[in-house]
């Protein structure tokens, strides 16, 4: 029963490998990557479900049990981001049909997807650190592949930044993994909980701890994140959706992980490190958002912020906190797709990327112009949209534990949030028209549809977030209690 953990990762890796084989048939591919991804979707569901009837999933390739094998661990927290994985793929794909172009599908787009999604969910499953580090190597190869799709100069000159940048992450997430197999003797994450408890978090241990969050800053776009603006812009929509999405999640993820069943004994160092870094990740990402005039840029910088209030749950790690993170950060990987889509849209229909040169959109594109202002009342946490509980949740936490200064400068960024979104929704859409009916492109529907798909799921996000909640609240619970979590995995010993 339990084998079906690992079809999450399995399904879009097959697919990828599949699709190779497909490349001169696009209709082809764009059939079987959608039956796919829809595929994968129903078994993360599954799963997710199966986990509240059973707890917590582990599967042990070639019976080796822990922690001396290869596992991956389906718990509450890991299948939720691998479900909105699954979903946002699917609406991404449906706009990549109408826009990314035949001759980008020919160069194998869709199988580079598949091999980010297979990434991504491995990221979310596995049991121990040095799978950790495959998968994200995976997903990271892949990413190299897409952020370079169509070899413009402005794509060739960001993505040596982006690879530079994440080659040097790497390299210090290996040097950190050896030194900590070299202290405590696993790398298994349920057995590194229960050995460092036992040895207890020394000044070496803690060390290595900081070292991981260097790691995970990195590819998160925490406190480091000076390389994303520029690479998340670069690519076409599809893609740039995708990355705004995803990736970042990835390492918010591995540090959630990592810090609530690793390395959790010394949080006046590592947790208040955490929050440090968040409060400055957010003053930085508001002032890049109203400095540029640029909507990719005002965009990418939108993402920065929402990395730094997702992690003040993890600084304040009270339970609600952490059930705040959970609903915030699957609103914001659906939300940050909806965001990157509009923008590229805007983009694709007047050629122009800065505000100044964009006005009165909205009377040649009315459904496009309320659909931006669904998206930035959802991210600015306005009910009934998605935002709103995550926020509620993070806030309460965040009194629960005295951290007024992270609770203060959380909801000062949703200000600049706000005002960076008002200030594209105000210019760009309001105003006399730049577009006479004679240079009127037209607004595909394909690439509509997608777009109100979003915006519907950040409303039921919203309005059903009871449906959510005891799947959000279990999560929760496990990140609070590493018994849980530790019980699942190496209690069958």
């Amino acid at each position: 029963m339990n084998n079906v953990i690992v079809l999450p990762m399995i399904i879009p890796l097959l697919t990828g490998i599949f699709l190779v084989f497909l490349r001169p048939y696009i209709k082809t591919q764009r059939l079987f990557s959608l039956l796919s991804i829809l595929l994968t979707i129903g078994v993360s569901i599954h799963i997710l479900n199966l986990i509240q009837s059973d707890g917590i999933l582990r599967l042990d390739f070639g019976n080796w049990l822990p922690p001396f094998g290869i596992l991956f661990v389906a718990d509450s927290f890991s299948m939720l981001l691998c479900l909105t994985t699954a979903v946002i793929t699917f609406i991404l794909l449906i706009y990549s049909f109408f826009s990314i172009g035949k001759s980008h599908e020919r160069m194998f787009f869709y199988p580079f997807v598949f091999f980010l999604v297979a990434g991504v969910n491995g990221s979310f499953l596995t049991g121990d650190l040095f799978n950790l580090f495959v998968c994200f190597e995976v997903m990271l190869l892949s990413s190299y592949v897409l952020i370079t799709l169509g070899g413009r100069k402005v794509q060739l000159i960001e993505s040596i930044k982006y690879i530079s940048i994440n080659v040097l992450s790497s390299w210090f997430f290996l040097v950190a993994i050896a030194y900590l197999y070299g202290t405590v003797g696993t790398l298994n994450m349920a057995h590194l909980s229960v050995r460092i408890a036992e040895v207890g978090q020394g000044p070496l241990l803690t060390v290595i701890g900081l070292i991981f969050l260097i790691v995970f800053s990195l590819k998160a776009g925490l406190l480091l994140y000076f390389w994303l603006p520029g690479s998340y812009s670069a690519p076409p929509t599809a893609v740039a959706a995708l990355f705004g999405a995803l990736l970042t999640k990835v390492g918010v993820y591995a540090m959630f992980r990592v810090f609530t069943l690793i390395f959790y004994h010394e949080p006046q160092i590592t947790h208040t490190t955490i929050g440090i870094m968040a409060v400055l990740t957010m003053i930085g990402g508001s002032l890049g958002a109203i400095a540029y005039n640029d909507i990719r840029q005002i965009v990418s910088y939108n993402v920065v912020i929402a990395i730094g209030f997702i992690l003040i749950g993890l600084s304040v790690s009270t339970e609600s906190a952490f059930i705040g993170s959970i609903y915030y950060l699957i609103h914001d990987m659906v939300i940050k797709a909806m965001l990157f889509l509009i923008a590229g849209t805007m983009i694709y229909l007047t050629g122009k990327a800065r505000i100044p040169e964009m006005s009165g959109l909205i009377r040649n594109y009315p459904a496009l112009g309320w659909l931006f202002f669904v998206t930035m009342l959802s991210l600015t946490g306005i009910p009934p949209f998605s935002g709103f509980i995550g926020k509620v949740y993070i806030g309460e936490g965040a009194v629960e534990n005295s951290s007024f200064m992270l609770l203060a400068v959380g909801f000062i960024s949703s200000i600049f949030v706000l005002y960076s979104l008002l200030r594209i929704f105000k210019n760009c859409f309001w105003g006399e028209t730049i577009i006479n009916e004679d240079e009127d492109t037209p607004l595909r529907k394909g690439m509509l549809l997608p777009i109100i798909l979003l915006g519907v799921l950040t409303f039921v996000l919203g309005v059903g977030a009871e449906v959510l909640a005891p799947y959000v609240t279990d999560a929760a619970r496990t990140l609070m209690d590493p018994d849980i979590y530790i019980e699942a995995v190496l209690g069958g010993r």
